[in-house]
This record gives C-alpha cells, sequence and structure tokens, in this order.
C-alpha cells in the first residue's frame, strides 16, 4: 500500500508544481499587462502612486510564485521541506502585504502586530541560516 501512496503524493506534487508554473506564468503576464498600462496611460511614464504600489505588489507576487516553485522543486527531489525557502517566502509574502497596505484604514495596534511577524520570521530565517552554517563547518575556531 505505501508504495501506491508514494506513487500518488509524487503525481500530485508534480502536478501542483506544474499548476504553479501556470500560475506564475498568468501572474507574469498580468505584471506586464499592467506595467504597459500604466507606462503607456497619461502621463505618460509617470505612473501614480497607486499603480506603483499595485505594481510591485504583482512584482512580488510573482517572486513569491517563484520561491513556492523552488520549495515544490526541493521537496520533489529529496523529499525534504527546505526550511530556510518557506521562510523566504513568508518573509516576501509578507513584505508584500506591507508594500500594498494602507496604514490610514488599520485597527489601532496593527503595525505592532505586523511588526512582531516580520520580526519572528527574519529572527527564524536567521536562526536557520546560521544551525546550516554551523552544521557545514563543525569548527569554526579554526581558522587555517
Amino acid at each position: 500500500m505505501l508504495p501506491y501512496l508514494d506513487t500518488f503524493e509524487r503525481i500530485i506534487t508534480r502536478a501542483l508544481l506544474v499548476m504553479m508554473a501556470g500560475v506564475v506564468l498568468l501572474a507574469t503576464v498580468e505584471l506586464a499587462w499592467l506595467l504597459g498600462k500604466d507606462v503607456l496611460t497619461s502621463p505618460l511614464f509617470l505612473p501614480g502612486l497607486d499603480e506603483l504600489m499595485e505594481l510591485f505588489g504583482q512584482f512580488l507576487l510573482v517572486l513569491i510564485g517563484i520561491e513556492l516553485m523552488h520549495t515544490m522543486k526541493i521537496y520533489i527531489e529529496h523529499r525534504v521541506i527546505h526550511l530556510e525557502a518557506v521562510l523566504s517566502v513568508a518573509l516576501i509574502a509578507v513584505a508584500r502585504k506591507i508594500v500594498i497596505l494602507d496604514t490610514k484604514e488599520l485597527p489601532e495596534g496593527a503595525l505592532l502586530g505586523i511588526a512582531a511577524i516580520v520580526f519572528a520570521l527574519t529572527l527564524g530565517y536567521y536562526l536557520v541560516r546560521r544551525s546550516r552554517r554551523e552544521k557545514s563547518d563543525p569548527n569554526p575556531e579554526r581558522k587555517g
């Protein structure tokens, strides 16, 4: 029974990777469309602040998709979830939210919550990177 489940899991993860590639392609086409539309409309080559925020948000959305595809590829190849990549995706997603956020409409204390999330993700990313570095160099005291 387990070999069938393993095969099923491989098929599903590959299907998800193909679908994610399609979503990233569509998001990239939409980004190109938005960029072209914003640049070619009046005033020429000067998109407004709202348009720039939308473009940055769309750009970060494409970047999130690419990072998710990378994470899925690593999972398919090595059967491990690459924690560093997952934390990176989470940081990019929060950064995207911050870029497109209208702070005037936030409830009181929401910015502190967002700051706490950013801090926790950054700290987690740092700790994962540091532990990986320590594993690759078992004796960091010896430099030569």
